[in-house]
């Protein structure tokens, strides 16, 4: 039986922001720049109340989709970000020198 509920995660990439919504209500955010090639994620946030989803992770897989498509190295000033890429072997071989 499939539920009449279910949970629908959306990211919406803008020019320095990634809003994720999680059924249809803006849950966090991932602030990030390019410059010359590199991608650096400067803030990630998951608003209190939708906390313990992994949506956190969402949005660090939505930054590293972007690095790939566009050929960018990645720099995590966020700490939470630059946690989750060191322990994510295949997003590692993004990380700038």
């Amino acid at each position: 039986m499939i539920s009449p509920h279910y949970d629908m995660i959306n990211i919406e990439q803008n020019d320095k922001t990634f809003d994720l919504f999680y059924d249809a209500e803006k849950a966090g955010f991932m602030e990030y720049k390019v410059k010359e090639n590199i991608l650096e994620i400067i803030h990630t946030e998951i608003f209190k109340e939708f906390g313990g989803k992994g949506l956190g992770q969402e949005l660090v897989k939505a930054a590293v989709e972007l690095a790939r498509k566009n050929d960018y190295r990645i720099v995590a000033s966020c700490p939470y970000a630059k946690k989750i890429i060191d322990a994510t072997p295949e997003f590692k071989d993004l990380l700038a020198k």
